[in-house]
């Protein structure tokens, strides 16, 4: 089996509802994607999502591919990655290595007639949810229903969004905690404040928060790359510290190994795909920490969290963002079920595709378009 070509397609659409978070509380109401089609001689095509910014480089990277066996594809990722080396696999360059790795290992299990979670090893096809608005445009009433939406289905933890307001913050915790309580199981208690703190900003506050509430984490209260602070902020306060969801190459965790500085290695589909995301949890595992993969459209990368030892709970997040596609996943009880579907179980609506196909997507169909919110990183 042989490489024959690799396509690329940039699409757009409406969201069910508006997403945002500290850096962006008025949410934005569009999103984009980018699907990548590997196709080979055997009939067989493998395919990978990823965002718009990867694709000039998944055009790049595709001629060190065309040719090759796909099955191979650890070595076809280290090929990928010795290729830009010089610029780094981080950025644009990370999101379209990213989405070739993940086609190349959906084309693998496709090969193999099964669903990738067992390609990748797994043995049980069951990954634990939890609940995740990108909730900062709901309104109070808004915020309640939608996480007892999410504890109607099972689901008893839930991830805020917040940061910037204490005593609003502490007002939405009680909101969503009541709402998961609905799901009759012990509820479990996040707050990501996307770096918009510094570390002892964000001891004040958690400690604060933690005289009203049990926090399982608080999710990136300081820069990603601060090993330093995040360690400063793990020893300080009783939540666990999660991070790591923004980056991209492997190494860039070995910094906050080294420092035992976060408590939860977050990675996602961008870790430079499956295969960078599945060294990272080894890494990890090697210093007894878990890991959580942070949400994708459909929860697709639920295959690649049922195939790591160390994983916690993977982020599910309801709005639409599986518009044009369906998938071989199903909610139930708190836990996604993967399905028998061969490879990511990723069915595309081929009219609703060529409907929603953009040469390039809007700036305000991207996560966080207007960038780091004024004020981060200053006491308040």
């Amino acid at each position: 089996m042989r490489i024959t070509e690799i396509r690329s397609v940039v699409f757009e659409y409406e969201l069910a509802r508006p997403l945002g978070d500290v850096n962006s509380p008025s949410g934005r109401s569009l999103n984009s994607g980018l699907v990548v089609y590997v196709d080979t001689d055997a009939g067989i095509t493998g395919l990978g999502l990823g965002s718009p910014p990867g694709r000039p480089h998944v055009q790049s990277l595709a001629g060190r591919l065309i040719g090759s066996d796909p099955r191979g594809v650890r070595g076809l990722w280290k090929q990928m990655m010795d290729s830009v080396f010089k610029l780094g696999p981080v950025g644009p360059v990370a999101v379209g290595l990213s989405a070739l790795d993940l086609a190349l290992w959906d084309l693998k299990a496709k090969a193999n007639d099964e669903p990738l979670w067992r390609t990748l090893g797994a043995s049980s096809p069951r990954v634990r949810a939890y609940a995740s608005g990108l909730d900062s445009p709901l309104s109070d009433d808004e915020l309640y229903a939608y996480y007892a939406g999410m504890a109607a289905q099972g689901i008893s933890a839930g991830k805020l969004k917040g940061g910037a307001d204490f005593q609003h913050d502490l007002r939405r915790l009680g909101i969503m905690r009541d709402a998961l309580a609905t799901s009759g199981k012990r509820v479990d208690l996040m707050l990501d404040v996307n770096e918009f703190w510094t570390p002892k900003e964000a001891i004040r506050r958690v400690r604060e928060i933690e005289r009203t509430f049990d926090l399982t984490w608080i999710e990136e209260p300081a820069r990603r790359w601060d090993a330093t602070g995040l360690r400063q902020v793990s020893d300080g306060v009783a939540a666990a510290v999660a991070s790591g969801e923004n980056l991209r190459h492997p190494g860039e965790f070995l910094h906050l190994v080294d420092h035992r500085a976060i408590d939860v290695f977050q990675v996602g589909s961008d870790t430079c795909g499956i295969t960078g995301a599945m060294i990272v949890a080894d890494m990890v595992y090697g210093i007894e920490r878990p890991v959580s993969m942070m949400n994708s459209p459909g929860s697709f990368m639920a295959h690649a969290a049922a195939a790591m030892p160390n994983h916690t709970m993977l982020e599910v997040l309801g709005a639409g963002r599986d518009a044009l596609f369906d998938i071989d996943i199903q909610l139930d009880d708190g836990w996604l079920v993967l399905g028998e579907r061969p490879g990511f179980g990723i069915e595309f609506d081929a009219d609703l595709l060529a409907a929603h196909t953009v040469e390039q997507a809007s700036p305000t169909a991207m996560a966080s378009p207007w960038g780091r919110r004024p004020g981060a990183g200053l006491y308040a």
